[in-house]
């Protein structure tokens, strides 16, 4: 029997839920979660926000990365497109590398220190657990290297235009960079980027693509599925 992840809180899970969803899918700090939900007479402080999306967080981030994943192995053509970004955590560079899928969503995040052979090889590794099909990445000699380490060179594909779907999946986190302040540790970095993704993935409903009607159902859907993550 599956326990309760809330269980001995005295808010209830529908608030929690909120204000993690609040703090992880809009560029908000801690304190102007705090405020919304004071607007909304809820009384709590940003401390209690910050415990909130660390302790729950990377839960309801693994159980959409799972129903995702789960969703996607029906498909045969799948592709993941792999890309980096450089990150300042604490006045210090890092690298921030993503897998990203044919439909633009993210579905591994990664954070080393260097951008080298031994980097992509592990940020690899962890991708090929997932048994994709094809791997679409930019020129970056890392990529080839690793990818020959591993004999997988056969299933890289390279070209100018052929990333732009993980190209385009940094903007999001951008935004969210700029309004944290940029991030204080490579750890919480990881944590972040990893719920990030998988929150943005849950509520993006590529809206430009659907009537009116159609975008309204989707987006009651996927409230009606991040109510029901954690639940006993």
């Amino acid at each position: 029997m599956k326990t309760d992840p809330f269980k001995g809180f005295h808010s209830s899970p529908e608030i929690i839920r909120l204000a993690v969803m609040l703090y992880v899918r809009f560029p908000l700090s801690l304190r102007n979660v705090e405020d919304l939900l004071h607007e909304r007479g809820v009384d709590i402080s940003h401390e209690t926000v910050r415990y909130w999306w660390n302790r729950f967080g990377p839960m309801f981030a693994a159980e959409i990365r799972r129903k995702r994943v789960q969703q996607m192995r029906a498909y045969s053509n799948w592709q993941w497109h792999l890309d980096e970004v450089f990150v300042k955590t604490n006045g210090e560079t890092h690298y921030l590398w993503r897998a990203v899928d044919q439909e633009g969503e993210v579905l591994e995040s990664y954070v080393t220190k260097r951008r080298n052979r031994k980097a992509a090889l592990k940020f690899l590794r962890k991708t090929m657990k997932r048994h994709p099909h094809i791997l679409v990445t930019d020129k970056l000699r890392s990529y080839g290297a690793a990818m020959k380490e591993i004999g997988n060179e056969q299933r890289q594909e390279t070209g100018r235009w052929l990333n732009n779907r993980a190209e385009n999946s940094h903007l999001p986190s951008r935004r969210r960079e700029r309004a944290m302040q940029r991030f204080r540790s490579m750890r919480s970095l990881q944590k972040f980027a990893s719920v990030h993704a998988s929150v943005c993935n849950h509520f993006n409903k590529e809206r430009a693509l659907y009537s009116r009607d159609n975008f309204k159902l989707n987006r009651a859907a996927a409230l009606a599925e991040w109510r029901d993550l954690g639940a006993a």
